[in-house]
Protein backbone atom coordinates (compact mmCIF):
# COMPACT_ATOMS: atom_id res chain seq x y z
CA UNK A 1 0.00 0.00 0.00
CA UNK A 2 1.39 3.94 -0.95
CA UNK A 3 2.18 6.46 1.49
CA UNK A 4 -1.18 8.15 -0.28
CA UNK A 5 -3.45 5.27 0.37
CA UNK A 6 -2.66 5.06 3.98
CA UNK A 7 -3.19 8.52 4.66
CA UNK A 8 -6.41 8.17 2.81
CA UNK A 9 -7.42 5.22 4.63
CA UNK A 10 -6.61 6.84 7.29
CA UNK A 11 -8.62 9.69 7.05
CA UNK A 12 -11.83 8.21 5.94
CA UNK A 13 -11.49 5.91 8.94
CA UNK A 14 -10.86 8.84 11.15
CA UNK A 15 -14.25 10.59 9.47
CA UNK A 16 -16.30 7.34 10.00
CA UNK A 17 -15.52 7.21 13.55
CA UNK A 18 -17.76 8.74 16.34
CA UNK A 19 -16.53 11.71 18.05
CA UNK A 20 -15.35 10.54 21.65
CA UNK A 21 -17.37 12.00 24.29
CA UNK A 22 -17.51 11.23 27.95
CA UNK A 23 -21.19 10.30 28.07
CA UNK A 24 -20.08 7.79 25.55
CA UNK A 25 -18.41 5.69 27.89
CA UNK A 26 -20.40 6.99 31.34
CA UNK A 27 -20.86 4.29 33.56
CA UNK A 28 -23.05 4.01 36.52
CA UNK A 29 -22.64 2.09 39.40
CA UNK A 30 -25.77 -0.29 40.07
CA UNK A 31 -27.84 0.12 43.13
CA UNK A 32 -26.52 -2.50 45.00
CA UNK A 33 -23.43 -1.22 44.20
CA UNK A 34 -24.10 2.35 45.76
CA UNK A 35 -25.81 1.07 48.45
CA UNK A 36 -22.78 -1.05 49.72
CA UNK A 37 -20.29 1.74 49.22
CA UNK A 38 -22.73 3.49 51.36
CA UNK A 39 -22.29 1.16 53.90
CA UNK A 40 -19.48 0.54 54.04
CA UNK A 41 -18.05 4.26 53.85
CA UNK A 42 -20.55 5.72 56.27
CA UNK A 43 -19.14 4.17 59.39
CA UNK A 44 -21.44 6.32 61.95
CA UNK A 45 -24.51 6.32 63.66
CA UNK A 46 -27.20 8.04 63.23
CA UNK A 47 -26.91 9.25 66.78
CA UNK A 48 -23.41 9.63 66.72
CA UNK A 49 -23.79 11.85 63.55
CA UNK A 50 -26.78 13.63 65.40
CA UNK A 51 -24.29 15.00 67.87
CA UNK A 52 -21.70 16.05 65.60
CA UNK A 53 -23.21 17.75 63.29
CA UNK A 54 -24.67 19.96 66.87
CA UNK A 55 -21.32 20.96 67.93
CA UNK A 56 -19.61 23.54 66.25
CA UNK A 57 -16.85 22.01 64.93
CA UNK A 58 -19.36 20.39 61.96
CA UNK A 59 -20.24 23.67 60.31
CA UNK A 60 -16.39 25.34 60.67
CA UNK A 61 -15.30 22.87 57.42
CA UNK A 62 -16.48 22.19 53.66
CA UNK A 63 -17.88 24.41 51.46
CA UNK A 64 -20.91 26.91 52.32
CA UNK A 65 -24.06 26.87 50.52
CA UNK A 66 -24.92 29.63 48.39
CA UNK A 67 -28.72 30.11 49.89
CA UNK A 68 -27.12 32.71 52.45
CA UNK A 69 -28.04 30.29 55.31
CA UNK A 70 -24.30 29.81 56.44
CA UNK A 71 -24.52 25.68 56.01
CA UNK A 72 -21.95 23.73 54.78
CA UNK A 73 -22.58 21.72 51.98
CA UNK A 74 -21.21 18.55 53.92
CA UNK A 75 -23.50 19.72 57.11
CA UNK A 76 -26.76 19.49 55.11
CA UNK A 77 -25.66 16.33 53.80
CA UNK A 78 -24.67 15.21 56.87
CA UNK A 79 -28.55 15.85 57.73
CA UNK A 80 -29.70 13.83 54.78
CA UNK A 81 -27.37 10.94 55.86
CA UNK A 82 -29.34 10.63 59.53
CA UNK A 83 -32.44 10.71 57.78
CA UNK A 84 -31.60 7.45 55.80
CA UNK A 85 -30.25 5.91 58.91
CA UNK A 86 -32.87 6.36 60.64
CA UNK A 87 -35.69 5.15 58.05
CA UNK A 88 -33.85 1.75 56.98
CA UNK A 89 -32.40 1.04 60.62
CA UNK A 90 -31.50 -2.35 59.21
CA UNK A 91 -30.37 -1.21 56.04
CA UNK A 92 -32.98 -3.36 53.36
CA UNK A 93 -32.08 -2.79 49.98
CA UNK A 94 -35.89 -2.56 48.96
CA UNK A 95 -36.88 0.59 51.67
CA UNK A 96 -34.31 2.59 49.96
CA UNK A 97 -36.78 5.00 47.42
CA UNK A 98 -34.87 7.18 44.71
CA UNK A 99 -33.85 10.05 46.64
CA UNK A 100 -31.95 8.17 49.04
CA UNK A 101 -30.49 6.17 46.61
CA UNK A 102 -29.05 9.77 45.20
CA UNK A 103 -27.91 10.83 47.69
CA UNK A 104 -26.13 7.95 49.12
CA UNK A 105 -24.76 7.87 45.44
CA UNK A 106 -22.74 11.25 46.22
CA UNK A 107 -21.89 10.28 49.69
CA UNK A 108 -20.26 7.11 48.64
CA UNK A 109 -18.54 8.98 46.21
CA UNK A 110 -17.35 11.60 48.31
CA UNK A 111 -16.21 9.35 50.78
CA UNK A 112 -14.50 6.96 49.06
CA UNK A 113 -12.64 10.10 46.88
CA UNK A 114 -11.21 11.87 49.80
CA UNK A 115 -10.70 8.97 52.07
CA UNK A 116 -8.10 8.00 49.00
CA UNK A 117 -7.11 11.25 48.83
CA UNK A 118 -6.47 12.57 52.53
CA UNK A 119 -4.38 10.63 54.51
CA UNK A 120 -4.55 13.54 57.42
CA UNK A 121 -7.98 12.86 58.12
CA UNK A 122 -6.54 9.73 59.77
CA UNK A 123 -4.21 11.85 61.64
CA UNK A 124 -5.20 15.33 62.88
CA UNK A 125 -8.81 15.33 64.37
CA UNK A 126 -8.40 19.40 63.98
CA UNK A 127 -8.00 19.13 60.35
CA UNK A 128 -10.63 20.30 57.66
CA UNK A 129 -10.45 16.70 56.21
CA UNK A 130 -11.26 14.91 59.42
CA UNK A 131 -14.08 17.56 60.20
CA UNK A 132 -15.73 17.26 56.52
CA UNK A 133 -15.65 13.48 56.14
CA UNK A 134 -17.16 13.28 59.81
CA UNK A 135 -20.30 15.48 58.24
CA UNK A 136 -20.36 13.18 55.86
CA UNK A 137 -21.14 10.15 57.93
CA UNK A 138 -17.44 8.66 57.96
CA UNK A 139 -15.29 8.91 61.48
CA UNK A 140 -11.95 8.54 59.80
CA UNK A 141 -11.06 7.56 63.48
CA UNK A 142 -12.93 4.53 63.39
CA UNK A 143 -11.18 2.89 60.32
Amino acid sequence: MSRCHLIASKTVLLKTRKPFTTSSFKMVKSDEDVIKDFNNTVNMTADELEKWLKGGDSQTSGWSKNDGSGESIGHESGRKIIEILKKNPKKDPSKYDGDDLQHMRRVAAYNKRHLAQEEKAKEDTSSNSYKSLKNWGHDAQKS
